[in-house]
């Protein structure tokens, strides 16, 4: 491997200093068409081999955007699928570092097919290996299939390009209007990634990632030895019912949570922790997002929407496939209604609740706000199959808000009547406690005890086995 070239310094900044192993360094490409020469193409544009990251081994390539601007054909590609063959025989994730031109058009059905091999293997990796793609460069074209197939997407945050069409080939549009192939649009408008950043940046929070994921889905949810706290007392909890991206990085072993897909539908936060050392999925509704000073700094409604539902549910689905436990911290009001979200909050809420209710691992719901409506129940409620149940005792669990139901029931008598069975409907038919009385929540606690309570609850559900219905495979 040339030590200087872009692509193996990316590799070597990635892995555990002095761990990489090339495999098929020799290889180039067969092609001789259009005046190609095989001694033309040294690894036919893409270093494959292994290494470790924290001591865990990984399989990686990188394009290397020196050899025909890491264009790919036949013999790369095959590179890439062998890479995925070992990964999948000794069962270790494969990080793809992406920086190419696209297909080589030299090779012309040689790379068509190229492309379509790769397809299939990572196919047949998801839900077996963590598969991680980070973008350093130009990833158009059928390239952009490559991370949409795999978990996790991280894209350099200046230079890097996400494209299935051009943004100058769109109708209407130039790239100086809207660059669809930045970080920024793929990020925020499209959600397809997780973590934008600069590449030194981005190559460390590979690394973060790394940390909480298991190595393949039979080895079971990472564990590591927790220095913190189990019975730590968090008082500021209590004021973070609407931040639970805040909520959760005060609850985490050592503060530490890794969050994806930040910066699109904020409304719903997902990402990673650890609780006595246990890597633990997380899934939040969000209302408030607040600053390093404690101040708020973006207002949000409490409400579900299409795209934080969907964003949920891809991320339950990948914590289901590795065994990773879900926590959820519920606050929430309803659905958005927009005449956009009409069109597809009801088939993205049924694919949230279909996740949640199919998933077999550990589930524990925390309802820190709000859980009214069908929206409460989609949110892992033990209706659809939460293994434990606990609120904060100021929490609202129901149909409606009081004062609403009390002017439905009691359509056209005077305020005072209102008031008195709003507040009775409240207390009666809303509470934390009313709910526990009907065995829907298993637990009241006071935030600032949240932490040692839901670490009990993930240690009850330890051993956990649940069957579903023989079938292939959902619909939904």
């Amino acid at each position: 491997m040339s030590t200087t070239s872009k692509a193996s310094q990316r590799i070597n900044a990635l892995l555990d200093d002095n761990s990489f192993v090339e495999i098929g360094g020799l290889v180039s490409a067969r092609a001789t068409d259009f005046n190609m020469k095989p001694d033309e193409t040294p690894s036919d544009g893409c270093i494959t081999g292994y290494g470790v990251i924290g001591g865990k081994p990984v399989y990686v390539y990188s394009q290397d955007v020196s050899v025909m601007n890491g264009t790919v054909g036949e013999m790369h590609a095959v590179k890439i699928a062998n890479l995925y063959d070992l990964a999948m025989k000794t069962g270790s994730p494969v990080i793809g570092l992406i920086d190419s031109a696209g297909m080589r058009l030299q090779e012309a059905v040689d790379a068509l097919n190229a492309f379509g091999t790769i397809y299939r293997k990572q196919t047949f990796a998801s839900g077996v290996i963590p598969q991680v793609t980070v973008i350093l460069g130009s990833c158009g074209g059928g390239l952009a299939l490559f991370p949409t197939l795999t978990d996790f997407t991280f894209m350099e945050e200046k230079n890097a390009k996400l494209f299935v069409n051009a943004p100058n080939a769109l109708d209407g549009n130039v790239i100086t209007k809207c660059d669809s192939s930045s970080a920024d649009f793929q990020t925020k408008e499209c959600g397809i990634v997780d973590v934008t950043a600069d590449e030194a940046t981005l190559l460390d929070k590979v690394r973060e990632l790394m940390a909480f994921l298991p190595a393949n889905n039979e080895e079971g949810t990472d564990i590591t030895e927790c220095g913190d706290d189990l019975n730590r007392v968090n008082a500021e909890l209590a004021n973070c019912a609407k931040d639970t991206g805040a909520a959760l990085s005060i609850i985490a072993d050592n503060n530490d949570f890794f969050e994806v897909k930040a910066d699109y539908a904020k409304d719903m936060v997902t990402g990673f922790l650890k609780l006595d050392g246990v890597t633990v999925g997380a899934v939040a509704n969000r209302s408030e997002i607040c600053d390093a000073e404690g101040a708020v700094a973006e207002k949000l409604d409490d409400v579900l929407s299409a795209e934080g539902c969907e964003k949920a549910a891809d991320f339950v689905n990948f914590c289901d496939a590795f065994d990773i436990p879900v926590l959820t911290l519920t606050n929430v009001g309803g659905y958005r209604a927009t005449v956009d979200s009409e069109k597809r909050i009801a088939k993205a809420a049924a694919k949230l609740t279909y996740a949640l209710a199919h998933a077999t691992v550990p589930k524990v719901n925390v309802i820190v706000g709000k859980a009214m409506g069908t929206a409460g129940i989609v949110m892992n409620s033990k209706a659809i199959g939460a293994d434990l149940t606990i609120a904060w005792p100021d929490a609202r669990i129901g149909i409606m808000d009081g004062r609403l139901a009390a002017k439905i029931m009691y359509e056209g008598q005077g305020a005072d009547v209102i008031d008195e069975k709003a507040a009775e409907y409240e207390t009666r038919k809303l509470s934390a406690e009313s709910a526990a009385r009907r065995g829907y929540v298993d637990q009241i606690v006071e935030p600032a005890d949240t932490r040692k309570y839901i670490i009990g609850a993930f240690e009850m559900l330890f051993t956990k086995g649940e069957d579903r219905p023989a079938k292939k495979h959902g619909t939904v």
